[in-house]
């Protein structure tokens, strides 16, 4: 297919924790993401926490995806049901389109651990501006679970039959776009 390469492109990354209560140092989920990432080779941009509000996320999220220097944004928290979850609401409408395979996917993995509590995970994803947004729990199993069973082969360019790779155009050297 043409959306493969047959190297790894390494990508610029920005990760962000939405939390009311998570410091730098009590951040386990947005840690895990980070070494992962870079285990993996690609670049973390940018990181940051932010508290649970719909407007500064989605600023913050429209920055990143008005920058040609990031090609994923990942988001960890928020995606719950409690009164101060607003992530889905604060980044879907950013979307060209929607992934909704991700948080089918997420939930459908997350069931075989969790059980039906799955159910009220929120996790999305969609492209906006050549960028890929992804949305997941905030704890650090749920981001393990995001990683390893879908981020893990869908930022890399050799992955096949297909990964997102190629649709994220700005820069990447396997989407031919400048």
């Amino acid at each position: 297919m043409s959306h493969v390469s047959s190297q790894f492109v390494p990508l610029n990354v920005a990760l962000l924790t939405v939390s009311d209560t998570r410091t730098p140092e009590t951040d386990t989920s947005g840690q895990y993401l980070f070494d992962q990432l870079i285990k993996a080779g690609h670049t973390v941009v940018e990181r940051m926490i932010l508290k649970d509000n719909l407007y500064q996320i989605r600023a913050q999220v429209a920055s990143w995806v008005a920058s040609d220097d990031t090609h994923v944004v990942l988001i960890t928290g928020g995606t719950g049901f409690t009164d101060r979850d607003s992530t889905p609401e604060a980044v879907s409408c950013l979307f060209d389109q929607h992934v909704e395979g991700f948080g089918e996917l997420f939930r459908h993995i997350s069931y075989t651990e969790i059980g039906n509590s799955t159910i009220q995970s929120r996790a999305l994803a969609g492209l906006s501006n050549h960028t890929l947004i992804c949305c997941m729990p905030g704890s650090t199993n749920a981001c393990r679970t995001a990683w390893e069973g879908i981020l893990i082969d869908q930022l890399d360019a050799s992955h096949k039959p297909c990964n997102f790779v190629a649709h994220l155009g700005k820069k990447t050297a396997c989407s031919g776009r400048d």
